[in-house]
């Protein structure tokens, strides 16, 4: 494998998150300040973000727009993070793709992870958010420290603790 930074070769993206540990308002700031770095087309920046905390309403409103398999575990995150996008360019998702992954990369830093959920009910996010005219949810981001695989339903246990695995970097070239 080539020579990968660290931040990169050891970003993970688990499931069991500690239910007691907090981030820290520096940590959150640090999170969306790199997201605001993020390159943008034409320097648009078109990403929006709605931070929901554990046990505050925000978190709440997110957590029950995820699918039910998903809020099993997204409850123990520390943050929940809803990423936007601005409507009316095609290019905006791809910023907002840029955004998130800044905010990876930064939490792992921190020594916090994070992972990405797209299987989300998008209405009910913008009604129960409410959402401006023009601002399109697409994605939740879980963060928080990592917690006990072994706290996790059965169903989890195996993809959780399992080698991680991605494809060789041969399949993702196109001839």
């Amino acid at each position: 494998m080539a020579d990968l930074t660290p931040l990169l070769a050891f970003r993970w993206s688990p499931r069991a998150f500690d239910p007691d540990a907090e981030s820290t308002a520096d940590e959150v700031a640090a999170l969306l300040e790199a997201a605001r770095w993020a390159p943008s087309a034409g320097n648009a920046q078109p990403w929006r973000f709605a931070l929901g905390r554990r046990d505050d309403e925000t978190f709440k409103r997110i957590l029950v727009n995820l699918r039910k398999p998903d809020q099993r575990w997204a409850q123990r995150a520390s943050a929940l993070l809803l990423g936007a996008h601005l409507t009316g360019n095609a290019g905006h998702l791809y910023d907002l793709g840029q955004a998130v992954a800044h905010l990876t990369v930064q939490a792992t830093a921190l020594g916090l992870h994070v992972r990405q959920l797209v299987d989300l009910d998008r209405a009910g996010l913008v009604a129960d958010l409410d959402l401006p005219a023009g601002v399109r949810p697409h994605v939740v981001v879980a963060v928080g420290q990592l917690g006990d695989p072994l706290s996790l339903p059965a169903d989890l246990l195996a993809s959780e603790t399992g080698l991680r695995r991605r494809r060789p970097l041969a399949e993702l070239l196109l001839a």
